[in-house]
């Protein structure tokens, strides 16, 4: 495993504006301490808060060398279920890089780094479920046992700790990653391989890497459950950080989410980058290159 010197963990927001509510990003440093909120800084605006294009150039050109890098998102699509992305259209892409592409070149003209025209594409539409009850006829797996939506292998191993994932072909209700994970692919599509991501590209033996995360995992790590993983207070994320044996960054009363999630993520990679079994779950290999994993999940 490399050794990494700082664990940055970016809560993702797949809303289609520039400067979504939703970003957050936080470093740990390796020698310890508190994790640290990062300020998106005068490119803000008036508005405040990150755009998806500050976080693809602090990636690109900013990232201090030997960072560890959590993205809440999903990094590609289901394909073990149906062995492929799209099955049954001849334009399915053979892996996730291909898929990036894909999606990226699809969405050229949108703003923002958005993919409204990948879920609207005519065809491809069929395989989301949107908004105002459009659920297109190829949403659910041919068999599936229950009516959320295809799952990736690591989707089903995050359910086997508690957490309830959401399909990446769901585009409804408030806890859908969906839209999210299309445009954090069209970002580690325009990464053009300077970082590896993994699972999808190997491990590398130093350097920085990026991977999936999913922020219930760090709660549950820090002795929450599953369904009350979101803190919205600083009390409540100095118990969450003191259980994973990490100071807290100063602060009382409300917190948003997402700060809070970004916070705990980061001090989370910090320890979990050690374990050698989250680099090696059992079954990584069949779908490394396709569907990828989320970094935690058993």
């Amino acid at each position: 495993m490399p050794r990494f010197d700082h664990f940055v963990a970016i809560d993702w927001s797949g809303a289609a504006t520039e400067r979504p509510g939703g970003i957050a990003m936080a470093v740990a440093h390796g020698e310890g301490g508190a994790p640290v909120l990062v300020d998106p800084g005068p490119n803000a605006g008036k508005k405040g808060g990150w755009s998806r294009e500050d976080v693809l150039a602090i990636l690109r050109d900013e990232l201090p060398a030997d960072t560890l890098v959590g993205l809440d998102l999903g990094i590609s699509l289901p394909h073990a279920d149906c062995g492929a992305f799209f099955p049954g259209w001849a334009d399915s892409p053979p892996d996730a890089r291909s898929l990036w592409a894909m999606i990226d070149r699809f969405c050229a003209g949108d703003p923002h780094l958005s993919a409204s025209s990948f879920v609207d594409h005519p065809e491809l539409s069929a395989f989301y479920r949107r908004h105002n009850g459009r659920e297109g006829a190829r949403f659910h797996a041919p068999g599936a046992v229950h009516r959320r939506g295809r799952f990736r292998v690591t989707e089903e191993r995050q359910a086997a700790l508690g957490c309830s994932p959401y399909s990446n072909f769901n585009l409804v209700g408030a806890a859908q990653v969906g839209k999210s994970s299309l445009t954090g692919m069209r970002v580690l599509h325009r990464l053009d391989g300077r970082i590896p991501v993994w699972p999808i590209d190997p491990l590398p033996p130093s350097g920085s890497v990026i991977v999936e995360i999913y922020t219930a995992i760090p709660a549950i790590a820090a002795g929450r459950r599953a369904g009350t993983s979101k803190i919205r207070s600083h009390e409540e994320l100095r118990e969450a950080l003191s259980a994973l044996g990490s100071p807290a960054p100063a602060g009382t009363g409300p917190i948003d989410d997402h700060s809070a999630d970004a916070l705990l993520s980061a001090a989370w990679l910090r320890i979990a980058a050690q374990d050698d079994r989250l680099w090696n779950p059992p079954g990584l290999d069949a779908v490394a290159s396709t569907e990828g994993w989320t970094f935690g999940a058993p």
